[in-house]
């Protein structure tokens, strides 16, 4: 009967003992995975927010780009005008003052959108 009870306790110490090893090593490796759950949890927030920032920079990027070719047009109208303003200091084209004086009158009228504008 002393054997069996000797038995019992080695037993028991042995699995104390396993635990007391594996204990540390278990809960090591369920650090382990938590750490790298946060991981891809943040490394995936991270990469919404640079998707959300490149359609931001490529919006931005197409709107410049637009204002690019509007300022252009403004550019070419204005050498437009300024060629004809040179014109008409010269002289060279007397025959377009009248399409011009009206041109003009129709513009600086309140309901014309384009004085509204700024044309």
């Amino acid at each position: 009967m002393t054997g069996v009870i000797v038995a019992i306790v080695v037993v028991v110490l042995l699995v104390v003992v396993a635990l007391a090893v594996l204990r540390p090593r278990m809960q090591a490796r369920a650090q382990e995975r938590r750490l790298q759950s946060r991981r891809h949890e943040v490394a995936g927030r991270h990469r919404e927010e640079a998707q959300e920032r490149e359609l931001h920079a490529s919006r931005a990027e197409s709107e410049a780009r637009a204002a690019e070719g509007r300022a252009q047009q403004s550019r070419a109208e204005a050498e437009l005008h300024q060629s004809r303003a040179e014109l008409h200091e010269r002289g060279m084209a007397d025959d377009d003052l009248d399409e011009d004086q009206a041109r003009f009158s129709r513009e600086d009228e309140p309901g014309d959108d384009r004085a509204e504008r700024g044309r």
